[in-house]
Order: C-alpha cells, then sequence, then structure tokens
C-alpha cells in the first residue's frame, strides 16, 4: 500500500485511505499535498504497530460506506485475505459490486502467506490453531487435516477468481513473504500491457 501510494504520489495523483475491520476506523478523502502523503504513511506505520488481533471483520458493511462516501471516479485498491467470503460470498461480492456500480475500477490484493494458508505447510506435530479475528483455539495435528484443508481453500480461491472476474475487478495474488517489488511489478507489467 505504501509502495502504490509514493508510486501515485510521484504521478501528482491524489490519493486517500481508508482502514477498517468491524468499523471504518480511518477515512480520508483523496489529496495529492506533501502533508497529506506524511499523514497517509504515518498512519499506516501506526496501524502496523497496533495489536490488532481479537478484533472482527465487517468487510462487506465499511465498503458498501466506502461506495457511499466516494463521489467522483476512483481507482479503489482493497488489500485483504478475502476470508470473509468463505461465510458470506453473497454479502461481500455485493459491496465489491457497489463500487464497480459507482463506476469504480476495482484492484484487489489478496494478501495471504502462501506457505502457512494456501500450502497448509507445518511439521505433522501437535498445534494450537488460534483465529486472530476471534481468539478461538483448535487444537489438532496439520496432516490430520490438510488434504481437506487445501480442497477447502482451492475451492475459495476458484470462487474468488471467478467473482472477480465477473465483477471486472482486478485480482492480485498477494504472498506476504515476498518483497513488494515482486508482487508490484508483475502487476504494472500486466496493466500497462492492457492499456496499450
Amino acid at each position: 500500500a505504501s509502495a502504490l501510494m509514493y508510486m501515485l504520489k510521484k504521478q501528482r495523483d491524489a490519493v486517500g485511505l481508508t482502514i477498517f475491520s468491524d468499523e471504518v476506523k480511518f477515512h480520508t478523502r483523496a489529496r495529492s499535498t506533501t502533508a497529506h502523503h506524511k499523514l497517509l504513511e504515518t498512519t499506516l506505520i501506526q496501524h502496523l504497530n497496533q495489536n490488532n488481533r481479537n478484533r472482527a471483520t465487517a468487510a462487506a458493511r465499511c465498503l458498501h460506506q466506502i461506495a457511499d462516501n466516494i463521489h467522483k471516479r476512483s481507482m479503489v485498491v482493497i488489500f485483504s485475505d478475502m476470508f470473509e467470503t468463505a461465510q458470506n460470498p453473497d454479502e461481500i461480492f455485493s459491496a465489491l459490486q457497489h463500487l464497480r456500480y459507482n463506476k469504480h475500477e476495482v484492484v484487489l490484493f489478496h494478501v495471504t502467506d502462501n506457505k502457512r494458508e494456501i500450502d497448509f505447510e507445518f511439521e505433522n506435530r501437535p498445534y494450537v490453531f488460534v483465529d486472530m479475528e476471534s481468539g478461538e483455539e483448535v487444537k489438532l495435528q496439520p496432516n490430520q487435516v490438510k488434504d481437506y484443508y487445501q480442497q477447502q481453500m482451492y475451492q475459495f480461491l476458484q470462487t474468488l477468481k471467478l467473482r472477480c472476474s465477473q465483477f471486472r475487478i482486478d485480482l492480485v495474488p498477494t504472498d506476504i513473504n515476498l518483497d513488494f517489488s515482486q508482487v508490484l511489478l508483475p502487476y504494472l507489467v500486466k496493466r500497462s500491457k492492457m492499456q496499450v
């Protein structure tokens, strides 16, 4: 997010920032001033330094609110693991469709830890898995559920790709273990080819 903001600043484009979990925690209108960019950077750093555990996410409600608050046609860039989609796919995609209906371009950086959350790579020993939003704990050995987990994750990812394609939402898989340039450069190259 910070790298994108920096690039947009260099292009003298206006940038805003919204941070949400169960509600919108921070929101600014898009501006292009240096002071505004410093505020956004400071806010991101403060957010990273906070303990964000045991906070539920209400992405659909927050995205509807964001769609209602952005009045100019804009590029809306979302960073999310989209795990809320697994439980409420229609609700979250209704919110994303609301953004598209308002003529915004939507780019979704689907943020995951591929090694753990996609491939489910853990040693074969007992673990206690803790839900970062609810605090709920599950004790198990990964190999007991790995095949089922990977099957469910595959279905989730396929649904996400399909729905994003249907709504013309640009989906960018984003592994948190990669350097930002390894995520952004392929996306920017793809984007530049689409505009030629």
